[in-house]
């Protein structure tokens, strides 16, 4: 079910033909739409500047802050519009981002920082505790270091603690900005195998913007590829894999072999994908 294009009954969050303007002037999202099911794993590809953050920022209204806004369109969760709702109205409902970079409290300690993260939760000490022995479960190095300050450890461990972090809220829906950005492969790897680990154990639906085309379609379920703000293509994650287009523009790959960076950008200039 989750390796086909989602339906209205298994649809967590919709975001219905989007723009985005910057400064009352700068045109992002052109007509964004995508479906994200109950329980999946959704990716959004591209390259540098194709709109993917800023579709995350969109759903977890963190736009405002770099005076960007929702201008036509609607985003819907469970059923009700929340492109309204403040960021920690959204956590309150289940959505929470981690942010691009591996944003954390440099001064805090590992575990420190993750306890801000059941800061709005009222279920008590008992429920927090357990919640924070099972993140160290997923990030045992996490519980190595939990005693470090943040900003003293490495870009990896930085990145489990933001994501250990939003799993302290006890998130329905996580929306993960370039979790591979800066990590060594073995590392993009390992948090990947983390994230796959929590959807399928925890139930925790994943929206997930990524560069890295080729580790995303072997973790997700479905695909969304944004180009210049718009989605240009869209499909099952293996369907995408195997696609000549995508082998060929994203992976680096045709029936000749690996394409050259050179090569790539001048398919890029060859191929329409926007009418």
């Amino acid at each position: 079910m989750l390796d086909a294009a989602p339906t209205d009954q298994d649809t967590l969050l919709e975001v219905n033909n989007i723009e985005v303007i910057y400064n009352h002037v700068i045109l992002v999202l052109k007509g964004v739409s995508l479906k994200v099911p109950k329980g999946g794993i959704t990716a959004l590809l591209g390259g540098n500047g194709a709109g993917k953050t800023t579709t995350l920022k969109a759903v977890s209204n963190l736009l405002h802050s770099e005076r960007g806004e929702v201008t036509k369109g609607s985003i819907v969760y469970r059923g009700e519009r929340v492109q309204d709702l403040s960021p920690s109205d959204l956590v309150e409902r289940g959505v929470i981002q981690v942010m691009e970079g591996r944003h954390c409290f440099e001064h805090l300690t590992i575990e420190e920082n993750l306890l801000t993260g059941s800061y709005t939760r009222k279920d008590g000490r008992a429920a927090i505790a357990a919640d924070l022995d099972l993140v160290y479960d997923y990030f045992p190095r996490l519980k190595e270091r939990r005693r470090s300050q943040a900003g003293y450890t490495s870009g990896g461990e930085q990145q489990m603690c933001a994501i250990g972090r939003a799993l302290m809220s006890r998130p329905e829906t996580i929306l993960l900005d370039e979790p591979s950005m800066g990590l060594a492969p073995q590392l993009v790897e390992e948090i990947f195998g983390i994230v796959k680990g929590l959807n399928e154990n925890e139930g925790v639906t994943f929206l997930l913007a990524e560069q890295n085309t080729n580790v995303a379609l072997r973790f997700a379920h479905y695909g969304y590829i944004l180009e210049s703000g718009r989605v240009v293509m869209d499909g099952p994650a293996a369907s995408l894999r195997e696609n000549p287009d995508v082998k060929e523009f994203y992976l680096g790959m045709s029936e000749e072999g690996r394409k050259s960076f050179r090569d790539v950008r001048s398919y890029r200039r060859r191929k329409r994908w926007l009418s």
